[in-house]
């Protein structure tokens, strides 16, 4: 990019960070940060932790829009001296490349987070893969996804934890649960919710036939205690049963492991990464509320789409994305139409363009 051109882009690039700035208004956030901080230097806050759990949650999406909006004022200030450098000095030029470069993906970054304007968008996510039917073929593509999403997380450094793995009887997985902790990660990962379809030559196939696969993701909000979501002990089936797989010696031998059946809904939840069955059961618990308050929202999408004569975007059940390896390359979305040939960098978890299509999607069907 030569120096006029990355003059027109900062050009470009500016009125976008205002607008987002704007929308992010850093000095009315600051104002109640102070006020939040207040509250917490009050005798006997922190007395009550389930109180405060709200409150500091709160702060912390404060914190989190405050720095956001710092970034990209610095990054555009850096990008307006580098080229202020950049015409004495051709040296800099390649650094103002990489600012410029730098700042437009922060400014995308940002405006896919102004899309996320749902109550609980800004929580931490459970989500859970489960094989569809197919034995061994489907049991390794839930495999390839679970692998694709830990990637996709590594890549946003957000941080991971495997809740709960069934592994196959010969390759892949039955199914697995895993969180998601970071700003927003029920936002981003919510999109990814539905049925995933797999089209490949089957290396389990001595005839190399071609074979389809499914595997469902769920994607679920972890609740905090501003939700009040109880769970009769009638609707509940509880099994312990001893841990499978990789834990040592005390987790084999006992039965740590938890398993909730929620009757109504036939949802079934399991935990088994902790050594301790009460553990085990918090966080099981933890997994099936954020289930069933996914259920009811779908359910309240669903009528809505029905009144207004419109089909609902994601349905549990619906497929939503095919990944097709033969006899061509293509993974499309079938919601939004999104494509690409670069199979591999999308099992290696790059999602961003599915993600974005679909929030953008959704955030113009809202407001038309």
């Amino acid at each position: 990019m030569d120096f006029d051109s990355l003059v027109r882009a900062k050009n470009e690039l500016q009125p976008r960070v205002a607008q987002l700035v704007n929308h992010l208004d850093p000095e009315r956030k600051k104002l109640e940060l102070e006020q939040i901080e207040e509250r917490t230097l009050a005798p006997g806050f922190w007395d009550d932790p389930d109180a405060a759990r709200p409150i500091l949650k709160q702060r912390g999406v404060l914190m989190d829009g405050i720095a956001l909006a710092k970034k990209l004022n610095g990054g555009l200030e850096d990008l307006e001296t580098a080229l202020e450098l950049a015409r004495d000095d051709a040296g800099m030029h390649a650094e103002a490349e990489t600012l410029e470069a730098s700042l437009r993906q922060d400014i995308e970054d940002a405006e896919l987070r102004m899309m996320l304007s749902g109550d609980l968008d800004p929580n931490n996510a459970i989500v859970s893969i489960s094989a569809g039917a197919g034995g061994t073929e489907s049991q390794d593509w839930a495999a390839m996804l679970l692998r694709m999403y830990l990637r996709f997380c590594e890549s946003k450094g957000w941080k991971t934890e495997i809740l709960d793995q069934q592994e196959g009887e010969e390759a892949g997985i039955k199914g697995a649960t895993f969180s998601v902790e970071a700003p927003y990660a029920y936002g981003y990962l919510r999109a990814e919710a539905g049925v995933h379809r797999l089209v490949r030559i089957s290396p389990f196939d001595s005839a190399k036939r071609r074979h389809t696969s499914f595997a469902a993701v769920y994607v679920s909000p972890e609740l905090d205690d501003t939700i009040d979501l109880e769970i009769p002990d009638k609707d509940l089936k509880i099994d312990v049963f001893r841990a499978s797989g990789a834990g040592g010696q005390h987790v084999n031998r006992t039965e740590s492991a938890v398993r909730f059946t929620h009757l109504p809904t036939g949802i079934v939840v399991s935990c088994q990464n902790e050594r301790s069955q009460i553990k085990n059961r918090a966080t099981a618990m933890k997994v099936l509320q954020g289930r069933l308050y996914e259920l009811e929202r779908q359910k309240f999408e669903d009528k809505v789409a029905a009144a207004s004569g419109d089909k609902a975007d994601v349905a549990w059940g619906s497929q939503i994305r095919s990944y097709v390896l033969q006899p061509y390359q293509m993974v499309k979305d079938h919601r939004t139409s999104h494509e690409t040939s670069q199979t591999q960098k999308v099992l290696d978890g790059d999602l961003d363009g599915f993600i974005r299509t679909q929030l953008l999607a959704k955030t113009l069907k809202t407001e038309s």
